[in-house]
């Protein structure tokens, strides 16, 4: 190991028989990005908006499988801030992960480093900021991962990559959201939907997003990184053929339009065969009363004529998004980072060790608004919970498995505000149902894996439900959305030490308690199974101070 990352070394054996020791180490690519605050108008209305290099939003990442990526964030707000990097995986490294369970945010004006791999990963991805309510004022943007040019991809290459952010906005600024939070209130209706930080006014006046050469395809990434509503995406005229979601090739079906739920990111191949001319994709939410719509334009290369006015309408009620989910499926024949087929790994013949039910509640404490998971609504300690294990402090800072792997209703009747941290054993195979007895739609993240995302129905989750689970091709993700009275069920193997965010996608539920962590522990404390702490690391807390300690040894 050097610096965790793994070295490959390569033996020559010539006629003299000597032997040439060559190591070849992953690319790396350093970037340095300076965070400050400046003025937008995604709406047409001034306002305070966070950018990345002077860009709203912020910049695309471009990556191939196992790169190594250096990031230099410079933090020139006046507030502490963090980034994470939704889907990426860091195995053995969830020092990276940018939430506050593992990480202390960077004080104002100073900076942080951040070096991780996608490891073994390829797909679309995102980040954005954890901090606070940064995340409704911009600093995010896309991140793809590319194939490596050995391993073959199940379509033929594009003639371009677009990344494509679809998002809900409001015209007040981060703080003042904040402050509706911290009062017990809910932000409310958002004010208007934006493509890659724009609003369309369909008035003839919009510049284009993006140009098409007639008859070529092209690869694009679209992905919700708002704060709370779903959105349906489509595209004048044009058929989109799936291909990708959240690191997994799937079955590629063609859609005229696509659900895609907060935090999802899902990877499509359009073609250019329409009459060359302007065309609108189109974004706007789902399950609300009055929907909000906006607009980018699409212009064909030499293509003469606006675009219709007349937009293609979007699906009404969550039965339609929920017969699309059950349409998607993982393309078991396909290679992603390796060059083996997704298909041979056959998670559907493991026994399950673990089931863990985690049912979302919300209530009052004190007179104010929080949300929970079966009964505990998480709040963030001082000293990060990664740090308080790795220190030794854990006693101080929180307990494990204060929540029941199957709550009763007596149990989450009432709301308790604290750190809400699982156990799980290394390597165990277990099964996560979210319940969702409330009647909007909710949207599930887990950070340093994919899982399996077997089953969403109506009612309430039973041990008999799982004869309807689909255990041979179901995708393999990070994100899956529970509709109203629903439940949903997820499978994997939790084999990646670290402190582990499983969170509410909704920004407002994630801020006022729904969410909480995994902790995967090494049994050995080896480096096999996990790195030691970096030594760039930030220390803040009860380990503020405290000499750095390397208890991982090993290799």
């Amino acid at each position: 190991m050097k610096g965790g990352v793994k070295l490959l070394t390569v033996c020559l054996c010539v006629a003299t028989a000597t032997v040439m020791m060559v190591q070849a180490e992953d690319p790396y690519f350093h970037h340095v990005w300076n965070v400050t605050y400046g003025t937008a108008s995604p709406l047409g209305v001034p306002q305070q908006v966070i950018l990345i290099n002077g860009q709203f939003p912020g910049p695309n990442i471009n990556s191939t499988s196992n790169n190594n990526i250096i990031i230099n964030v410079f933090n020139n707000l006046d507030e502490p801030f963090l980034l994470t990097w939704n889907g990426i995986q860091h195995r053995k490294n969830s020092w990276q992960d940018g939430t506050a369970g593992t990480m202390c945010p960077i004080p104002p004006g100073q900076n942080f480093t951040y070096h991780f791999q996608p490891k073994d990963q390829i797909g679309s991805y995102f980040y954005y900021p954890t901090t606070a309510m940064h995340r409704a004022a911009g600093a995010f943007g896309g991140l793809r991962v590319n194939s490596r040019l050995l391993i073959p991809v199940p379509y033929a290459d594009p003639e371009d990559d677009y990344t494509v952010l679809i998002n809900d906005w409001y015209t007040k600024s981060h703080t003042q959201l904040k402050k509706f939070l911290d009062s017990g209130r809910t932000l409310g209706r958002p004010d208007g939907i934006l493509i890659n930080g724009k609003s369309g006014k369909t008035d003839g006046s919009d510049k284009p997003l993006f140009t098409l050469k007639p008859g070529k395809t092209y690869r694009v990434r679209i992905c919700n990184v708002g704060l709370k509503a779903s959105l349906n995406f489509r595209i004048q005229n044009h058929k989109m053929k799936l291909v990708e979601m959240e690191g997994s090739h799937v079955l590629q079906n063609d859609y005229d339009s696509l659900d895609i739920h907060v935090g999802q990111c899902f990877g499509v191949i359009v073609t250019a065969n329409q009459e060359p001319k302007d065309y609108y994709m189109v974004a706007s939410t789902r399950f609300l009363k009055k929907p909000l719509t906006t607009t980018g334009l699409l212009r064909y290369e030499g293509g003469k004529g606006p675009a219709s006015s007349q937009l293609p309408a979007a699906p009404v009620g969550w039965a339609w998004s929920l017969n699309q989910f059950r349409s998607f499926r993982w393309n078991l024949t396909a290679s992603a980072a390796r060059p083996n087929p997704q298909g041979s790994y056959h998670y559907g013949k493991i026994n399950i060790t673990r089931t863990i039910k985690l049912v979302n509640t919300q209530g009052k404490v004190d007179g104010k608004l929080r949300y929970a998971l079966s009964g505990v609504s998480h709040t963030d300690p001082e000293t990060p919970l990664k740090l308080a294990e790795y220190f030794g402090v854990t006693d101080k800072v929180f307990k494990y498995d204060s929540i029941s792997d199957n709550p009763n209703p007596d149990q989450i009747k009432t709301i308790k505000i604290e750190p809400n941290v699982l156990n799980i054993t290394h390597r165990t195979f277990i099964e996560v149902v979210f319940e969702n007895h409330e009647k909007s739609v909710q949207s599930w993240h887990l950070d340093g894996y994919s899982f399996f995302a077997v089953a969403v129905e109506p009612g309430t989750w039973t041990p008999e439900k799982r004869k309807n689970y689909n255990l041979l091709d179901a995708v393999s993700r990070h994100t899956v959305q529970v509709f109203p009275k629903c439940w949903a069920a997820i499978l994997l193997t939790f084999d990646n030490c670290g402190m582990w965010n499983i969170r509410s996608e909704n920004s407002e539920r994630r801020y006022l308690g729904q969410q909480l962590y995994a902790s995967v522990l090494s049994p050995e404390k080896s480096l096999r199974d996990e790195y030691n702490m970096p030594e760039s690391s930030l220390q803040c807390g009860l380990v503020k101070g405290k000499p750095k300690i390397n208890p991982y040894a090993g290799a």
